[in-house]
C-alpha cells in the first residue's frame, strides 16, 4: 500500500497581551508567536509551473497596543550562522530579559527572567527572525535541506519574510529599521542593498551590532596578514582588563590604551608583517617588546610565532601562568582548561555563561507567556556555520561593506548604526572600523554612520551599563 501524502504545511501564530512597566510608563503589548510560508515561483523549461511552499519561517514579535498608526518596525536578526534570534531578543530588545549581575554573569541555574526596562518597545514594534534552520525554522518535507543555507539564498528568505511580513500585517507605511547582530550585520549590510533592488523596500535605518562586514578582518589564514592588525587593541584591551600589563600602561584608561596600540598596530606592527622574511632580526626584536608590553604576552613567545598570534593562541597564551583561558566572545570571561599546556583554549567561558540562562529564558517565553504549544527541539545555536556555503564567493572573502556603500549611495538618507563591544575577540571593534573605512562613501554620507564602543564584548548588552547606553542609542536613533 502506497504511504499517504504528507500533510501539506501550514501557517500557525499564538498571541497573548501583556503589560510592561517602565518608569512611569505602563506598555500594552501583544505578544505573538508563528510560523511564516515562503513560497517561491517554479519555473520549467520558462513556463511558472507555480509556487511551491519552500520553508517555515518562525518568528517572534511584539506589537503595542493603542498605539500611534504607522509606528516604526524594527527586524531583527542574530548571526552563527545558524544562530536563532534568541540573543537579542532576550538580551536587549525584547519586554523582557535573562537576568544577568552588572559584569554580565548570568548566575545559576533555573536562572530568572525580569523585566527589561531597556526593552526597545518604547519606541518601535518588534520582528525577531529565525533564519531556516535555526530556532523553529525549516524546510518543508521534499524541499532540499540545505536550501537556504548558502550566503544569496539566506538573503533571499530573509528578504521574502520581511515583505511577507509587511503586506501581513499592514505595516508598509512603518519607518522600517533593520537590526543585524555578527553574521546577522553581515546579512543587514547586504540586505539593506537587496531590499531596495528586489523589493523596492527602503529601509529608514540599519544597525550593525558587532558587525562582521568582511571576513578577511578575522579570518587567519595563512597569507592574511589583516587579523593580527584588527585584533591587536582587542589584545591590549583585554590584558588590561586582567591587570596583565606593566604599571604604566594599566594606569591608562582601555580608551588610552586602545589608541596607542591602534598606533602601533598600523605602524611599526603593519611594517613588520608586511615585511614578512625581510624584516631583519634586531628590528624583529624591537616590534615582539612592543607588542609584548601592549598584550602582555611574552617577546620571546611572539618571536617564536613569527609575531602572528591568532585569536585561538591568545584565548590560552595571555593567562597560562594563572592556569586561566579568557573567553572568545567576551574576553572579560575566564574558564580553566583540563591542563595548562595545550595551545587552544577547551570551550569559551563567555558563551558557556550564556547559553543555559537563555535556553531556559526562551522555552519559558515560548511555553508560559506566549503559549506555543509542542516539544519540537528549537534549535539556539545550530551548527550551520561548519557547512555554510559561500558559493559566488569561492578564492575570496565574503564583504558586504560593498553592498552596504551602494545601499547609502542610492538612497542617502539611509542612517547606519554600529555598536562595538572593546572586549569582544570574535569581531573586534577595530574589524569594523577598517570595514567602515574601506567603504569609499562619499565625504557627504560619511555623517550617515554613527559608531559607538562599549566596555563589554561581542553582546555587549549583557553588561548592565552598556546595555543602558546603547538602548538609549538606539531610541535616539529610531526617533530621529
Amino acid at each position: 500500500m502506497a504511504d499517504a501524502p504528507a500533510p501539506a504545511p501550514t501557517e500557525s501564530r499564538v498571541e497573548r497581551e501583556h503589560s510592561l512597566q517602565i518608569g512611569a510608563r505602563t506598555l500594552r503589548y501583544r505578544a505573538s508567536a508563528g510560523t511564516l510560508l515562503l513560497r517561491e515561483p517554479e519555473l520549467k523549461d520558462g513556463t511558472l509551473q507555480g509556487e511551491p511552499v519552500k520553508a517555515q519561517v518562525f518568528y517572534t514579535a511584539y506589537t503595542l497596543l493603542d498605539a500611534p498608526p504607522n509606528r516604526p518596525i524594527l527586524f531583527s536578526l542574530n548571526g552563527g550562522p545558524g544562530s536563532s534570534s534568541v540573543w537579542l531578543h532576550l538580551g536587549l530588545l525584547g519586554p523582557q530579559r535573562v537576568h544577568s549581575d552588572a559584569l554580565g554573569d548570568c548566575g545559576q541555574p533555573p536562572y530568572a527572567l525580569v523585566d527589561n526596562e531597556d526593552s526597545l518597545l518604547t519606541h518601535a514594534d518588534l520582528v525577531f527572525i529565525d533564519p531556516v534552520g535555526t530556532g523553529f525554522s525549516r524546510m518543508v518535507e521534499g524541499q532540499k535541506a540545505t536550501e537556504y543555507h548558502e550566503v544569496q539564498r539566506d538573503l533571499d528568505a530573509i528578504a521574502d519574510f520581511m515583505r511577507r511580513y509587511l503586506t501581513r500585517e499592514g505595516r508598509w507605511g512603518s519607518p522600517k529599521y533593520l537590526l543585524g547582530e555578527s553574521y546577522g550585520s553581515t546579512r543587514a549590510a547586504a540586505l539593506a542593498r537587496q531590499l531596495q533592488e528586489k523589493c523596492e523596500l527602503m529601509l529608514n535605518g540599519v544597525v550593525l551590532v558587532s558587525p562582521a562586514m568582511d571576513f578577511q578582518t578575522f579570518s587567519f589564514d595563512r597569507g592574511n596578514d589583516l587579523p593580527y592588525l584588527c585584533f591587536l587593541p582587542t589584545y591590549a584591551a583585554t590584558a588590561w582588563y586582567h591587570q596583565a600589563l606593566a604599571p604604566a600602561l594599566q594606569a591608562l584608561t582601555v580608551e588610552a590604551l586602545i589608541e596607542r596600540a591602534q598606533a602601533f598596530a598600523l605602524g611599526p606592527y603593519a611594517s613588520a608583517l608586511l615585511l614578512g622574511d625581510r624584516l631583519g632580526e634586531a628590528q624583529a626584536r624591537e616590534v615582539a617588546a612592543q607588542a609584548a608590553e601592549l598584550t602582555g604576552l611574552d617577546a620571546d613567545y611572539l618571536l617564536r610565532c613569527h609575531l602572528r598570534v591568532d585569536d585561538e593562541r591568545f584565548f590560552k597564551q595571555l593567562l597560562r601562568g594563572r592556569g586561566l583561558v579568557v573567553g572568545r566572545l567576551d574576553s572579560r570571561f575566564t574558564g580553566h582548561d583540563r591542563d595548562d599546556v595545550g595551545e587552544k583554549a577547551e570551550d569559551d567561558p563567555s558563551y558557556t555563561n550564556l547559553a543555559g540562562a537563555y535556553r531556559v529564558g526562551l522555552e519559558r517565553t515560548l511555553h508560559e507567556r506566549l503559549g506555543w504549544m509542542g516539544d519540537a527541539p528549537y534549535h539556539l545555536l545550530a551548527p550551520l556555520y561548519k557547512s555554510w556555503s559561500y558559493k559566488g564567493f569561492e578564492n575570496k572573502y565574503l564583504h558586504t561593506g560593498e553592498l552596504l556603500r551602494q545601499a547609502l549611495h542610492h538612497q542617502p538618507s539611509l542612517r547606519v548604526y554600529v555598536a562595538c563591544g572593546q572586549f569582544d575577540l570574535a569581531t573586534p571593534p577595530d574589524a569594523a572600523l577598517h570595514s567602515l573605512a574601506h567603504m569609499a562613501l562619499r565625504p557627504h554620507l560619511k555623517g550617515q554612520i554613527r559608531m559607538a564602543q562599549f566596555p563589554a564584548g561581542h553582546m555587549m548588552y549583557i553588561h548592565a551599563e552598556s546595555r543602558r547606553r546603547l538602548a538609549a542609542d538606539l531610541r535616539e536613533f529610531i526617533q530621529a
